[in-house]
């Protein structure tokens, strides 16, 4: 392999989110191949909880370490261990002993103060609470001694470090399985796992320290991790880049359906997001009232009028077209299904693109195998779909309904079922697409809670389609893309901000 595509191969996998399945396989890789015995892993581990705690909270009168009987316990006896021999007091209490012949026995051999009993545990508040009692695998409600302890330093209001994840927290769905312990940080190791990005697991964790303790990344040659955390890494090498040679047709033209008169607002926010993206031409098609009000605002996109019985006729006439936005605003649910179920029967032979939202999502509530089925193209998927919690149950009603998965799993089944790619969205939205692939976006802000900022999102997907991305990774930039515009648009953000800010995001990319 040349050096710059393993680089580019090195950086795709720093990205990668394991299962706790997929972690325990990079761990036994590790040590099978002899890069590290799983002692030195672990010895590295609980000196990186030890450092942290250090460095961050040494002011702390006290540490209590709380130990279970896994490897996350062993953990935290080594950094009980490391603490204490650098001069802070240590108080270590044992929630079960180790396995025989485990690492975690022979470093627990090693902490030769004593081990106290759990109902001996009482912190105060200026005390700091290492939490290493379970880690990513637990797949069951907490002990009674267990969420006493945690009760009780919730009480004391002190400071919490966590191993690898708080103890009942999932670390494949970030699901809160009872009682869990909400962290001032947590340290965890060799590549972040779905449950550090996932809500609830991501509010709990509070700060994420991702620490090397020696894991190799030799393992991602044996198998590929089944989802990755959103960043350019993951589609840098398919974002358009400008050539002298283009003119606004080559370079892409997007499409937008508007609402009504009273009901412009959502498409022009949606226009103007895929141009400030990159597409050389973007128009807005609506009856001829709503784009009298189109008119008054926009100067460089494009305007044509349509009826509901030839909204796609007109659409098709668009020289250069590659993608289209259907839903924000747009109100005719009738009229919204039969244009997204003609372009999708046409796809194959157009290459159209069509990014489904807001009312779009709304007009297959209840008639969702019709949307699916015209969706069924081969190749490349010609559908986006772009539901919050809610809409995802228009669509999905047994998913949504579903407790036992994860919101990544749903979106990953939604996506196969529907043959489209799904980004669902939230605070950690996960886009996912047919053939299995599935991210999940860390850099959205408060800012994007504001009205509009959808609709934006829906603009900036297909302006990146526009420009001949592949519909994956154009929701997947978009995404990104769209959180980064949010934070630089500030906490009191507009929609309109977001769309301003776009262009800037984006600009580093282009380099």
């Amino acid at each position: 392999m040349g050096r710059a595509l393993c680089n580019r191969a090195d950086e795709y996998w720093s990205n990668a989110l394991l299962s706790c399945e997929e972690m325990a396989r990079a761990d036994a890789w590790t040590i099978t191949h002899a890069y590290a015995s799983g002692m030195v892993l672990m010895e590295n581990a609980g000196a990186a909880v030890a450092r942290l705690v250090l460095e961050r909270f040494g002011d702390a009168k006290r540490v209590h370490v709380l130990c279970g009987p896994g490897n996350n316990g062993g953990d935290g006896y080594v950094a009980a261990r490391i603490l204490r021999d650098a001069g802070v007091e240590v108080e270590l209490y044992a929630f079960g002993a180790p396995r025989e012949g485990s690492d975690a026995e022979v470093v627990a051999g090693r902490w030769t103060a004593e081990a106290q009993a759990p109902d001996r545990f009482e912190p105060g508040p200026d005390d700091v609470v290492i939490d290493a009692v379970f880690g990513a695998g637990l797949t069951r409600a907490l002990p009674d001694n267990i969420r006493a302890a945690l009760d009780k330093t919730r009480a004391a209001r002190c400071r919490v470090v966590a191993v690898d994840l708080p103890s009942g927290v999932n670390g494949d769905s970030g699901a809160d399985l009872g009682g869990a312990l909400s962290a001032d940080a947590t340290v965890t190791f060799f590549r972040k796992k779905p449950g550090h990005l996932l809500y609830p697991g991501r509010a709990l964790c509070g700060d994420l320290v991702l620490v090397d303790i020696g894991v190799r990344t030799g393992v991602f040659q044996d198998f590929s991790p089944s989802s990755l955390e959103n960043g350019p890494a993951v589609w840098r090498e398919k974002l358009p880049k400008p050539s002298a040679e283009w003119h606004k047709y080559v370079r892409g033209h997007a499409a937008v359906y508007s609402g009504g008169r009273h009901a412009t607002g959502a498409s022009r926010l949606a226009a103007l997001a895929a141009q400030r993206a990159g597409a050389g031409a973007v128009t807005i098609f609506g009856q001829p009232d709503a784009l009298d009000i189109h008119a008054a605002h926009v100067t460089s996109i494009m305007l044509r009028g349509c009826a509901p019985d030839d909204a796609y006729d007109r659409l098709k006439e668009l020289k250069g077209c590659r993608g289209c936005v259907l839903g924000p605003g747009f109100g005719d649910l009738a009229t919204a299904r039969i244009i997204a179920t003609s372009l999708l029967a046409e796809a194959g032979l157009t290459g159209m693109r069509l990014v489904l939202d807001a009312d779009g999502i709304t007009a297959f509530a209840d008639d969702r195998k019709a949307l699916f089925e015209a969706a069924k193209t081969e190749g490349e998927p010609a559908l986006l779909l772009t539901p919050h919690e809610g809409e995802f149950g228009r669509l999905f009603p047994d998913l949504a309904k579903d407790a036992g998965r994860s919101k990544l799993d749903r979106a990953i089944i939604a996506a196969k079922r529907a043959n489209a790619v799904i980004l669902y969205k939230g605070p950690d939205t996960v886009i996912a697409a047919p053939d299995g692939r599935a991210v999940v976006n860390s850099n959205g802000t408060p800012a994007l809670a504001t009205a509009g900022s959808g609709d934006v999102l829906a603009g900036v997907i297909c302006g990146m389609l526009a420009q001949g991305m592949p519909a994956f990774e154009a929701a997947c930039a978009a995404t990104w893309l769209h959180g980064e515009a949010g934070r630089t648009a500030g906490p009191l953000a507009n929609a309109e901000d977001i769309v301003a800010e776009i262009a800037s995001a984006l600009a580093p990319l282009m380099e």
